[in-house]
């Protein structure tokens, strides 16, 4: 089984993998969202083609599986990093200061929101909300969530990402 995106390093095998993940869901679309999640873990991008594998496997018609792909925030058809940043940008969110965290982290990985670096590592976007607002503001890194955020503790957060390689 693939671990990251970056184990595979073809379309082809990208392909292929993304047949591995979808076949066992044939002629189940409610696992459409989980099987998608699986797939955005081992593919740059969730392109046509991905979707095209996703539909042929699943039963499902590929305009089905692409609109559903472009309807989330959370997945994507553009490229990512390694570790997507995504910055809530709920109300609770920015009144705690949620402008000050996309500067430091825009400062800290040198690209703006809705970019990637060029190591291709970080990937900065908004989402709509985390639904952690008690803890506002807050990011997610990946699957993982932080709140109650300063410019000072997301930069330390970012160091980590970026010395440890989490």
């Amino acid at each position: 089984m693939v671990e990251n995106r970056y184990e595979l390093t073809t379309p082809a095998a990208q392909l292929v993998e993304v047949a591995r993940i979808a076949a066992p869901y044939k002629n189940r679309p409610e696992m459409l969202m989980n099987v998608v999640i699986e797939v955005q873990k081992v593919v740059p991008a969730l392109s046509e083609a991905v979707a095209a594998v996703i539909a042929r496997e699943m039963g499902i018609a590929q305009t089905h599986v692409y609109g559903f792909i472009t309807f989330y925030a959370m997945l994507s058809v553009k490229p990512h990093g390694k570790y997507i940043v995504r910055m809530c940008k709920s109300a609770p969110c920015h009144v705690r200061g949620a402008q000050e965290i996309v500067l430091a982290l825009e400062d800290q990985l040198n690209i703006k929101m809705g970019e990637t670096t060029e190591d291709g590592r970080f990937t900065l976007e908004y989402c709509p909300c985390l639904g952690i607002c008690d803890v506002s503001p807050a990011i997610m890194i990946n699957d993982k969530t932080y709140g109650d955020l300063t410019p000072d503790s997301v930069r330390e957060i970012i160091k980590r990402y970026i010395r440890e390689d989490v």
